[in-house]
């Protein structure tokens, strides 16, 4: 069974600087893309960066210009560099795993707050 492991969660003031980590346990075949989610509370989960298999990337259009989403595919991580963050960034931040046979990974969430 594979597993993902967040890792960088925290609290930080705003306008400050915080990078995720997501690493796999082993190798997945056939990966569609990769992604980072987040779910403030209250709210839904919603997609924040997603990293195609070609390399192609989107980010929510509140984060563009402020978060990079980037791999290592060698290594099986991926990461999501959150500059100027903004106390509404505060959120569980999620990253996903999807396949070309429609499987889906999760890793377990990791708390960020932003505030004063």
């Amino acid at each position: 069974q594979v597993q993902l492991v967040e890792s960088g969660g925290g609290l930080v003031q705003p306008g400050g600087s915080l990078r995720l980590s997501c690493a796999q346990s082993r190798s997945i075949l056939g990966i569609r893309s990769r992604a980072w989610y987040r779910q403030a509370p209250g709210k839904q989960r919603e997609l924040v960066a997603v990293i195609t298999a070609g390399g192609s990337t989107d980010y929510l259009d509140s984060v563009k210009g402020r978060f990079t989403m980037s791999r290592d595919s060698a290594k099986n991580t991926m990461f999501l560099q959150m500059d100027s963050l903004k106390p509404e960034d505060t959120a569980v931040y999620y990253c996903k795993v999807a396949t070309t046979n429609n499987r889906d990974y999760w890793g377990q969430g990791t708390q960020v707050t932003v505030s004063s």
